[in-house]
């Protein structure tokens, strides 16, 4: 009998803030204010998304608005980090960071710093109400202009210390270049920020290598690509810059064509470090549950590979020492106890 997978503890370090919400949430909002939802959205979800074109990856950001747009009033905030607190407490998830742009609701919920605001406090109700440590990354979106990403690193910094741990960069990478925002990711890493940019998923090794060496980034998400470079995945290990690697986001989105096809086991075996992350589940249809399955059932992970790919997101993680602590000892007796 294998060791049950959702009592290992974890921490998730990528999930994205509208992208979390459950999918009966989605449904269900829709109804209450008259969205119309896409069939693929309804009837056929998950869907069937391959991003690694043009047209794919705008069919992709086109549903992401629509599921953002049912988040209307600050109730519905709270709701959904509730809920994605709730979801991860379930699968074993002891810490969670998760990724929001302010600027995708400022004009909802009167601005950036508000906006900013009032998902520190839901983050903070929910992660007393679920037993569990939660954070905040502020994201840019790269193909926005670099000025906005400088204010919304200002805008970071000034919680830093108040809910927000880092700075990230999300979109699709081929329509903004990492070294653009190297300005942006200066502030935020002189506020003590960890920086966080999205790499290696649409594009190869070389955007990893931009993010690591323009932007200073502490960890990388996604990053997969790092695995067509011995020398990317030698220096990541050197410099234990973990991957946030995310397989079923990854078939999902066309960058893989199946789970066996994501360099998991590659980059692992390199001694990169790696924390498996779920990205945006209402769109690919599994939380981080699952990405651990694959571990195990599809790359061949044994228990002591899977304790260690957890212990490496707890340290990869901005938890305080003492929760880390408590965390990695945990983890060893999940390992410890009988199968």
């Amino acid at each position: 009998m294998a060791r049950p997978l959702n009592t290992l503890p974890k921490a998730h370090l990528h999930l994205h803030f509208t992208g979390s919400m459950r999918h009966s949430t989605l449904i269900e909002l829709a109804r209450e204010q008259g969205v119309h939802l896409p069939d693929a959205l309804v009837e056929d979800w998950p869907p069937k998304l391959r991003a690694t074109d043009e047209r794919g990856w705008f069919r992709f950001q086109r549903l992401y608005d629509i599921a953002r747009s049912v988040l209307r009033r600050p109730e519905d905030v709270y709701r959904l980090l509730r809920e994605a607190a709730e979801d991860e407490a379930r699968e074993g998830s002891r810490w969670l960071e998760i990724q929001v742009d302010p600027s995708g609701y400022a004009q909802r919920f009167g601005g950036l710093t508000e906006t900013l605001e009032l998902v520190l406090d839901a983050t903070d109700k929910a992660a007393r109400q679920a037993g569990i440590g939660m954070a905040v990354i502020v994201a840019a979106n790269r193909i926005r202009h670099t000025l906005d990403a400088r204010t919304l690193a200002r805008l970071a910094a000034r919680y830093q210390g108040r809910g927000v741990v880092g700075f990230g960069l999300s979109n699709d990478e081929r329509r903004g270049r990492a070294r653009d925002f190297e300005h942006a990711f200066r502030i935020a890493r002189s506020a003590g920020l960890l920086a966080v940019p999205h790499g290696g998923e649409l594009l190869g090794a070389a955007s990893v290598a931009e993010c690591l060496d323009d932007l200073g980034a502490d960890r990388i998400g996604h990053g997969v690509r790092a695995a067509e470079s011995p020398r990317l995945m030698e220096r990541l290990a050197d410099r234990q810059v973990t991957c946030e690697v995310c397989p079923l986001s990854n078939v999902g989105l066309g960058v893989a064509e199946r789970p066996e096809d994501v360099p998991l086991r590659r980059l692992f075996e390199a001694g990169v470090p790696i924390a498996l992350g779920a990205d945006d589940p209402l769109l690919f249809g599994a939380r981080l549950l699952p990405q651990y399955e694959l571990a195990r059932d599809v790359y061949g992970f044994g228990d002591a590979e899977i304790a260690e790919l957890a212990r490496q997101s707890i340290r990869s993680s901005t938890a305080p020492e003492a929760v880390k602590k408590e965390l990695l000892s945990e983890a060893d007796a999940w390992l410890a106890s009988p199968e």
